[in-house]
């Protein structure tokens, strides 16, 4: 595999832009009618849309099939319906995965009549094809919401932790104003930190939000919040 440069820097206002009216996505890597063929995917990862939709908006019934499928909430909920007879409401914080494996159908809808939703879906291929679908969620423990770095997702399950059919795993970052969280990256392995809110800085560069940071360094990753709490999510992928 080809080693990238260490780090890539995506900045937020290089992201693919989509404005359907009810919907307003921003793009990290090739989607839809954005092409970019520099931006295609970061290893297993393959889609991460920071979407925000008007109330009463959002995606009727459609399929999806070999895709890990995930939501993470920010504003707003978000009411999820799928064809393994899955019904759920997402508030901010919980996250919802979808393995699609040989052949699934799903709705995502805003069902607020006045207040906006905000969420970031990210794909992650997954490591076999033609998977039986499945579905599982993370959801917050009281102790959770004072933890700097906390595991969302993994192959495992392992801490409660949604389960994904590929070698990665996904933390959500929560970092106080001036604090800093360490992320130990193995050989052969890289790291793919997406800002959500705040500012980071991280081996001598600058993130704001909606940046993301990209590196195949193996050691230790430190990123060191600025003046304002932090919200990022670090994927560390095979």
């Amino acid at each position: 595999m080809k080693t990238l440069p260490s780090p890539v820097i995506r900045r937020s206002g290089d992201r693919g832009h989509a404005d359907h009216g009810w919907l307003e996505s921003r793009h990290s890597f090739s989607f839809a009618d954005y092409y970019d063929p520099a931006h295609t995917g970061f290893r297993s990862l393959r889609v991460i849309n920071q979407d925000r939709v008007a109330p009463r908006g959002g995606f009727p019934t459609h399929p999806h099939h070999d895709m890990e499928i995930f939501s993470y909430v920010l504003e707003g909920e978000l009411a999820h319906q799928d064809s393994m007879g899955n019904r759920r409401t997402l508030r901010p914080g919980q996250v919802q995965l979808m393995s699609a494996g040989s052949g699934v159908t799903h709705s995502e809808f805003n069902p607020s009549a006045d207040q906006p939703l905000h969420f970031l879906q990210i794909w992650i291929q997954p490591a076999t094809r033609g998977l039986t679908p499945g579905y599982t969620e993370w959801q917050p423990r009281p102790d959770d919401e004072s933890r700097a770095k906390v595991l969302l997702i993994s192959p495992d399950g392992r801490d409660g932790s949604a389960v994904i059919h590929q070698d990665a795993t996904v933390h959500r970052l929560r970092i106080p104003a001036g604090g800093s969280v360490d992320h130990e990256l193995a050989a052969g392995r890289g790291l793919w930190l997406q800002l959500i809110r705040g500012s980071v800085e991280s081996a001598g560069t600058l993130l704001r939000a909606g940046d993301a940071l990209a590196s195949e360094s193996p050691g230790r990753h430190r990123f060191r919040a600025g003046d304002e709490p932090v919200e990022a999510l670090l994927f560390d992928l095979a």
